[in-house]
């Protein structure tokens, strides 16, 4: 497979191992534990692009072309208890992930390391879904990098200045609003076809796994190069929104 260059290629590298990894150390533990006995040679745990994952012995290419797994998580199986074992793989596995993603972003700068991380920490670690402290399918709020949000924000709150001049001033925030449960049978999912920059002043319920809530948003600025949007909450808060991703999760309900 071709190297991932860019932040979104990483990131999605980073995903489809990581699955890999789940599935190996929850879904397949029995096919794993009987694949990594101890009378084998030194081995290694390897989550794949593709999504599935193997154990075998590590490259003999000195130094290796990319970072490997801890070697020899066979020699461990039987001293210690099965689920201590698959949380011990699942500590390494976790640093595997992590050391190969910044690998790959050797190149990018501050801020691009920033948004990688900030891409990468939505996501529980495999050790806190192994060893069931957050469930599988969990989805942190991204925290978008200091920079990249105050920029956004004095690009937002420059917009507004600029418009209040004429407009009368801006009536969305609610104050006392709360987020609901289901998103408003008048919505429809956000679709490619929509993301344009008539968009711009349009309202929508943004989905948020960590609490399951949907909270009333309105689109600022659509950002069609970088297919990202500048948002603000009915709650006052500002963020800017990856589009791709929240039409590929299904997170985002156009109010219409």
């Amino acid at each position: 497979m071709p190297t991932p260059k860019t932040i979104e290629a990483i990131y999605e590298d980073y995903r489809n191992r990581r699955e890999g990894l789940l599935l190996a150390l929850i879904d397949d533990a029995k096919e794993l534990y009987a694949a990594a006995g101890p009378e084998r040679e030194n081995l290694c745990l390897y989550g794949h692009p593709d999504g599935n994952w193997s154990v075998d012995l590590p490259t003999e290419e000195v130094p290796p072309e990319l970072p490997e797994p801890v070697l020899g998580i066979n020699f461990a199986r039987d001293g210690m208890e099965r689920k201590d074992w698959l949380a011990l793989c699942a500590v390494h596995s976790d640093a595997w992930l992590m050391s190969l993603a910044f690998f790959y972003a050797a190149r990018f700068d501050a801020d691009g390391r920033a948004e990688l991380f900030s891409l990468i920490n939505q996501h529980p670690t495999v050790y806190e879904v192994v060893t069931g402290r957050v469930a599988r399918n969990k989805m942190y709020k991204r925290k978008v990098p200091k920079q990249q949000a105050a920029a956004a924000h004095a690009a937002v709150a420059s917009q507004a200045a600029a418009l209040a001049a004429f407009e009368e001033p801006n009536s969305f925030v609610r104050p006392g609003y709360q987020a609901a449960d289901q998103p408003l049978p008048t919505g429809r999912l956000l679709t490619e076809a929509d993301v344009s920059p008539a968009l711009t002043g349009r309202q929508a319920e943004l989905f948020w796994p960590d609490d399951g809530k949907w909270y009333l948003i309105q689109f600022n600025a659509i950002y069609m190069d970088s297919r990202k949007a500048d948002v603000q909450y009915a709650t006052g808060e500002f963020e800017q929104l990856d589009l791709d991703e929240v039409i590929r999760d299904g997170h985002c309900s156009l109010l219409t």
